[in-house]
């Protein structure tokens, strides 16, 4: 089977995952009927806990998906969600007093975390623009501008770049700014940044505005600067005010992400010479991430290398389906079968130990070996369908753009004679 054929296997796999299993969960199981938008807690079984907290990154990550969705197929009800999340971010993440949007609020929608952190603000401007890409929606389309506006006028920082991890509600400086228990409580992140140019690159697409354009280079570039480290092939994480770096701890899920989006970014900026120095960079992100971080043996991408202690040889749900998309961006980009092997080894991990047959959607994460553990919810916060929803629809345009660039010309005809 050539590359062509193995690739339309694997985007077949995966379409067939994500629309008899992934979406059919959240349709069914996560819009809240009782207090609008989606509930905020699914256990592993697929129970609903009706009176758990809503995330903003959680309401706009399923606003992308079923926007994302919508503008793939045509069934009605992948709008309708996209609308019903879009309700709730107006109406009851959205700060009218002090802009941006709150961080969690209760199952009623009143504020519980009503901090301003960069990375859920993002989500929020990634999230509202996929919808004016499938509707043209005016109100998102301005309620998005607003939001990149205050990410640069309330959290960017005019004198280092970049900018600040997290404010208060009122936009005066926090002394924890993390974004989760597990973070550095560091001024600026690799994480926030990163989905702050994600969101910029998918904003381009619906205001193509000069001023944007021009922020979402010097994001690409400050990455290619600042936050790919040249000598281990990494990310660097976490960075004190003036972007020196703190502890050298490893995300193999992050470099592997960063890989394919930074290319994304740095194409929609328009800039060819910055699209070749991205793609450099993204080379050195997913090479080291196939050296290092792919386990040959069983399938799967490591979850994290830390500075100090072990490495965390458990398999996140999040970090294999953009290694999937990561290793067929690098096929694309090298034409080296040893990526499109790397794609589909992980793929075959998943089907195998990660897709819950049994209760719908994927699960948390499994060890090493595929076994289950126990205890880690469907539906939280941070668990959510827009990693394994868009790795299945960017494998799937991937598919048919690589098929269609392969396949032969039809015969000429022959010249007619008179």
């Amino acid at each position: 089977m050539g590359a062509t054929e193995r690739i339309g296997a694997l985007a077949a796999a995966m379409e067939r995952d994500l629309r008899s299993n992934v979406l059919p969960f959240w349709i069914e199981r996560a819009p809240d009927p009782v207090h609008g938008g989606f509930v905020g807690w699914i256990d592993e079984d697929g129970t609903v806990n009706p009176r758990a907290p809503k995330g903003g990154v959680l309401n706009s990550r399923i606003l992308w998906t079923f926007a994302a969705m919508s503008r793939r197929y045509a069934d009605p009800i992948h709008l309708d969600l996209a609308r019903r999340a879009l309700a709730f971010l107006y109406e009851r993440f959205w700060d009218e007093e002090h802009g941006g949007v709150y961080w969690l609020v209760d199952p009623e929608g009143r504020p519980l975390v009503d901090r301003k952190q960069t990375y859920n603000l993002a989500f929020a401007v990634y999230g509202l623009a996929e919808f004016v890409r499938a509707t043209g929606d005016a109100e998102a389309r301005e309620r998005a501008i607003t939001l990149f506006r205050t990410i640069e006028e309330r959290t960017g920082d005019p004198t280092g770049g970049g900018y600040w991890e997290a404010r208060g509600r009122d936009w005066r400086p926090l002394e924890d700014v993390r974004l989760s228990d597990k973070d550095q409580n560091a001024p600026k992140s690799m994480n926030t940044h990163l989905h702050v140019m994600e969101a910029y690159a998918n904003l381009l697409r619906v205001w193509p505005d000069p001023g944007l354009r021009s922020r979402l280079g010097d994001l690409v570039r400050l990455h290619l600067e600042r936050i790919v480290d040249p000598e281990s092939g990494h990310l660097k994480l976490f960075f004190d005010e003036s972007w020196r770096p703190r502890r050298r701890d490893v995300s193999f899920g992050h470099d592997i992400e960063a890989s394919w989006l930074l290319v994304e970014a740095a194409a929609q900026t328009g800039d060819e010479r910055l699209l070749e120095r991205a793609r450099e960079g993204s080379a050195l992100l997913f090479r080291t991430a196939l050296a290092e971080g792919l386990d040959a043996a069983r399938g799967g991408l490591f979850a994290e290398r830390p500075a100090e202690g072990r490495l965390d040889d458990e398999k996140h749900w999040w970090i294999q389906a953009e290694a999937v998309v990561g290793f067929l961006n690098a096929w694309e980009q090298t034409s080296d079968v040893a990526f499109l092997d790397a794609a589909e080894s992980v793929w075959r991990f998943v089907s195998s130990f990660l897709i819950d047959r049994d209760h719908g959607e994927w699960r948390w994460r499994v060890a090493r070996d595929g076994s289950p553990i126990p205890g880690l919810p469907k539906v939280e916060p941070w668990k959510c369908p827009y990693h394994n929803g868009r790795a299945a629809l960017e494998v799937l345009s991937r598919s048919e753009r690589i098929g269609a660039r392969r396949a032969p010309l039809p015969p000429r005809r022959p010249a007619e004679t008179s």
